[in-house]
């Protein structure tokens, strides 16, 4: 499965993307997440408020409670701001 960030995320974490094999017994995104976090240390403090990311499953922004079944990319994505 590959994991995309963008914006600042991946700027923050000096990296577009990961490929990743999360366990089985994730459920959802939330769940994926969740994983994700405690398995990066970078990732979880840039993620210190993940309310505030919205994810994308196959393209296709998704609820953080969607099934994790059938992603291919997970896309994280951060707040943006506009000027």
């Amino acid at each position: 499965m590959k994991i995309l960030y963008f914006a600042w995320l991946r700027e923050r974490l000096n990296r577009s993307s990961d490929d990743v094999s999360p366990p089985a017994d994730l459920a959802t995104l939330a769940d994926l997440v969740d994983w994700l976090r405690a398995n990066d240390e970078a990732l979880d403090f840039a993620m210190a408020n993940p309310a505030q990311f919205k994810l994308s499953k196959n393209a296709r922004l998704v609820p953080w409670d969607t099934p994790l079944a059938g992603a291919e990319t997970v896309a994280i994505l951060p707040p943006m701001t506009g000027g």
